[in-house]
C-alpha cells in the first residue's frame, strides 16, 4: 500500500494489445520516479476503467494528472485500440475519477516523450554519431505494425509530433527487394514499409523465400513455426541456431530497418539522434551490431556524411513509454 503523505501522485498507463501496464509516479528532479507498478492482461478486465480501479485499491492516493498512453490512433482525446476492443477517452476517465486533467495519447508519442531523459544505460549506441544538443530527435519502433514520431526542438523544449509514417511506400533498393516488392505488390495493391518492417511483416518476408524456393524449410523448423509465435521463432533461430532460411528473412528485415530509419532522420533532420524502439529491436540487437543495419542507414547517396554523423541508440528501458506517460501527464498539469 502507497500512504497518500508525500502526494500529489502522478498515473500513468502503457496500454498495449494484450497487456496494461499502470504506474504511480512522484515528480523527481530529474524525471519522474516510479513508485508503484502493476501489470495486468487485458483479457482481465472488461474496460481500462476496471483495470485501473483495481490498482488504485492498492495504492490508496490522491491523483493529481494522468496520461495513458494507448495502442491505437488516438484522435481528440478518444482510442478506439486496433488490436483490443476496448474503447477509452479523456472524457469517459475524467468522469469516473473525477480527475480534472486526463491525457490519452498514442503509445508511441509516450515512448518519444521519453527520449530527452532517458540514461546511457538505458540505450544502446550503434555508432559513434556525435549527439547535437537542442536538435531534434527520432523515433522509430516497429512491432505488431511500425511506429514513428520525431521529437522537434522549438523555444527551449521538445514537442513530440506524430507520424503514420510507417505506411509510407516501400522503396526497393535491390533486385532482391524488387521481387519482394512485386510479390506484395500483386495481393495488396499498396506496398507499405509496415507490410515488411514489423513481426507480421518478417513472417511474410520468410514465407516469400520459402515459397519462391530461395531456401528451404527444415520440418523441425516448420513445427517450431506451428508452436510458437512465427516471428519469434526466426528471430531466435537466425541468431542462435542460424538456420539459413530464418538468417536470410532477418537480414532483409534488418536492411530495410536502417533504410527506414535513415529517411526518418532525413525527413526529421534528427540531429539530436535516432532511437529504435518497441519489443523487436532488443531481441534482435546481436544482428543490429554487425553492420548491416548501419550500411542501410547511410546509404543516401549525397547525404550520407550527413548520417554518420547521426547517433543512433536501440531503447533498452522496456518501460520508455509509461516513463513518457509520466513526463506527459507533468507537462499537462503544468500547462492545464
Amino acid at each position: 500500500m502507497i500512504s497518500d503523505d508525500k502526494g500529489p501522485f502522478i498515473l500513468a498507463g502503457d496500454i498495449g494489445g494484450t497487456k496494461t501496464n499502470l504506474g504511480l509516479f512522484a515528480r523527481g528532479k530529474r524525471r519522474p520516479v516510479l513508485k508503484a507498478l502493476e501489470t495486468y492482461q487485458n483479457r482481465e478486465a472488461p474496460s481500462l476503467e476496471h483495470m485501473i480501479s483495481r490498482f488504485l485499491e492498492r495504492c490508496d492516493v490522491s491523483i493529481s494528472s494522468a496520461c495513458f498512453g494507448v495502442a491505437g490512433p488516438v484522435k481528440n482525446g478518444r482510442c478506439k485500440m486496433t488490436n483490443h476492443p476496448w474503447y477509452i477517452s479523456e472524457r469517459k476517465l475524467k468522469n469516473r475519477f473525477n480527475w480534472n486533467r486526463v491525457r490519452v495519447i498514442n503509445d508511441i508519442i509516450a515512448t518519444a516523450y521519453a527520449l530527452p531523459l532517458l540514461t546511457r544505460g538505458e540505450s544502446f549506441p550503434l555508432n559513434e554519431g556525435k549527439v547535437a544538443r537542442r536538435e531534434n530527435l527520432g523515433l522509430i519502433a516497429p512491432g505488431t505494425g511500425l511506429g514513428e514520431a520525431v521529437l522537434i526542438w522549438s523555444d527551449g523544449q521538445y514537442i513530440p509530433v506524430p507520424s503514420e509514417g510507417g505506411h509510407s511506400d516501400l522503396a526497393p533498393t535491390s533486385e532482391t527487394e524488387m521481387a519482394l516488392w512485386q510479390y506484395l505488390h500483386q495481393r495488396l495493391g499498396h506496398v507499405s514499409v509496415e507490410r515488411v518492417l514489423s513481426g507480421p511483416g518478417l513472417f511474410i518476408v520468410y514465407c516469400w523465400l520459402k515459397f519462391t524456393g530461395q531456401e528451404k524449410e527444415p520440418i523441425w523448423l516448420a513445427e517450431k513455426m506451428n508452436k510458437d509465435d512465427p516471428s519469434k521463432v526466426i528471430f531466435e533461430v537466425a541468431l542462435v541456431e542460424k538456420e539459413p532460411l530464418c538468417v536470410k528473412a532477418l537480414d532483409l528485415f534488418v536492411s530495410k530497418f536502417g533504410a527506414a530509419a535513415g529517411n526518418l532522420a532525413l525527413t526529421g533532420l534528427t540531429r539530436g539522434g535516432i532511437y529504435l524502439g518497441g519489443g523487436i529491436a532488443p531481441k534482435i540487437l546481436p544482428k543490429l551490431q554487425e553492420g548491416l543495419f548501419m550500411q542501410a542507414f547511410v546509404d543516401k547517396g549525397r547525404f550520407t556524411p550527413l548520417l554518420y554523423q547521426i547517433p543512433v541508440r536501440v531503447i533498452l528501458n522496456d518501460r520508455a513509454a509509461l516513463l513518457g506517460a509520466a513526463v506527459c501527464a507533468i507537462q499537462n498539469k503544468e500547462t492545464g
